[in-house]
């Protein structure tokens, strides 16, 4: 490897909007960012499906499966 062309890899911490702390390493000094894993839907498990227009009931009476 080339020696003075990478970017200096230092200690960072990472801030939520719903006030998570994370420490980690980067490239980048103290990132905020608005959404992480403990305050995403995904993670969360509140995440809701959105059936837009009845595509779900189209594509379950186009193959005849039923609904669980």
């Amino acid at each position: 490897m080339k020696e003075g062309i990478h970017p200096d890899y230092q200690q960072t911490t990472i801030r939520c909007a719903c006030g998570e702390v994370i420490e980690t390493g980067s490239v980048k000094r103290d990132l905020k960012v608005e959404i992480c894993s403990k305050c995403h839907p995904f993670f969360t498990g509140k995440q809701k499906l959105v059936d837009t227009g009845g595509r779900v009931d189209r594509f379950r009476k186009k193959f005849g499966l039923e609904e669980k």
